[in-house]
């Protein structure tokens, strides 16, 4: 009997013992957890490009090669000098052949009507047809002769002449010739009654955009731009796109009358295209530890900087943002290898760096968390499963 009872006990003591382990077990695993965790920390983190030794080493592994053909340079005045210089000269290089300075005369075209008078013969004056332009509508011709698509126009005692592809007053000698020969010293005056040979079109983000007629006024990009009603609100000048056979050209026009450029020189041709895009399609995606993740949108002006975009995002978030690790991704559209820009930005000086940079369209500004903002996620996503457990643990026993 008394055995029995010694044994029973000895029982009772060994389970209690064992859940006792159970529970101190869980514990320690769960502790473990929670320590490996914190170098894992969950969310994006930016590091820097791996060293020479280390891409050597791990020359196989995908990741670390992706990670290592990336590269990343601080940002500071050396860095804001050279990508400006780079900038000039693309811009230089695009615009300087668009320059004219010596426009050429406005030649006849098909479509084009004429007005032609043969003085002291008003006999002809019927040729130029009824008075009807009360009635006409703005895409009917004016009232005249019209050149037809194989550019020749039917006059009285001429019959067809050809008078495209030559300047007005050399339609007027041809005319002149050749009426010679019906009446003595004839008296010819041309003049165009309706410019519809020649055409720009202008898109985008003008008032009235369309089709712009181009008339013995040679025109101007500025003249262009003003035909059309002028810029919206939401046109960015610093990135007008012109094609022209096939070729596009970007404009900066803030950027061109800021170094002196006569924007006037710049003229239009038969067919061109310009086209005025939105400041909405030209953002750069602010993201991270920011108060407002937003797509920040250039200036009127067309510019946009680092700050600029800081400042539409309601600035970096003081509470889990690591001001030292600012970064900026470019190129990461156009299937090429992105660049990565870093800016410490702890000291408010560094601002003046932010405040210098710019971006360009579709580029990404990322602020990284700082290390207790990472330390804190991974508990809000571990203690669930560490309650679960000591609740598991504490049932058992």
């Amino acid at each position: 009997m008394m055995s029995f009872s010694a044994a029973r006990i000895k029982g009772v003591l060994s389970l209690n013992q064992g859940r006792s382990g159970t529970l101190l077990m869980t514990v320690a695993v769960l502790a473990c957890m929670l320590l490996s965790a914190c170098a894992v920390a969950p969310g994006m983190r930016m590091q820097k490009p791996p060293s020479i030794a280390a891409q050597n080493a791990s020359a196989s592994d995908e990741n670390a090669s992706v990670e290592a053909a990336v590269p990343m340079t601080d940002i500071n005045l050396a860095l804001i000098n050279k990508l400006r210089l780079d900038a000039a000269k693309v811009s230089d290089v695009q615009t300087q052949t668009l320059f004219d300075s010596s426009p050429a005369p406005y030649r006849l075209g098909p479509g084009d009507v004429l007005q032609i008078t043969v003085w002291d013969h008003p006999e002809l004056v019927t040729a130029l047809g009824g008075q009807t332009a009360a009635n006409n509508r703005p895409s009917d011709p004016a009232q005249g002769f019209v050149i037809d698509s194989n550019g020749d126009v039917q006059f009285p005692y001429v019959g067809r002449i050809h008078l495209a592809n030559i300047r007005l007053d050399e339609a007027q000698d041809s005319l002149i010739e050749h009426l010679s020969k019906v009446f003595v010293k004839p008296q010819v005056t041309v003049r165009i009654a309706s410019f519809r040979s020649k055409q720009v079109y202008v898109d985008g983000e003008v008032h009235t955009p369309g089709p712009q007629p181009i008339n013995d006024i040679p025109m101007t990009l500025l003249e262009a731009i003003s035909r059309a009603g002028g810029f919206t609100a939401a046109a960015d000048q610093s990135r007008m796109i012109l094609v022209r056979r096939g070729v596009s050209y970007t404009l900066d026009l803030p950027k061109m009358m800021d170094r002196r450029e006569n924007v006037a020189k710049i003229l239009l041709r038969d067919g061109d295209l310009l086209r005025v895009v939105s400041r909405d399609d030209n953002g750069s995606f602010v993201m991270g530890e920011v108060n407002k993740p937003v797509t920040a949108v250039p200036m009127k002006s067309g510019r946009l900087t680092l700050s600029d975009a800081l400042s539409q995002a309601g600035s970096l978030n003081t509470n889990s943002a690591d001001a030292a690790q600012l970064y900026v991704i470019r190129g990461s559209q156009n299937g090429g290898v992105p660049e990565v820009y870093h800016l410490d930005a702890r000291s408010p000086v560094a601002m003046i760096l932010a405040n210098q940079f710019e971006l360009q369209p579709k580029d990404i500004v990322y602020a990284d968390g700082n290390g207790l903002v990472r330390f804190s996620r991974v508990l809000s996503l571990l203690m669930p499963a560490i309650n679960a457990g000591l609740t598991a643990a504490i049932v058992t026993k």
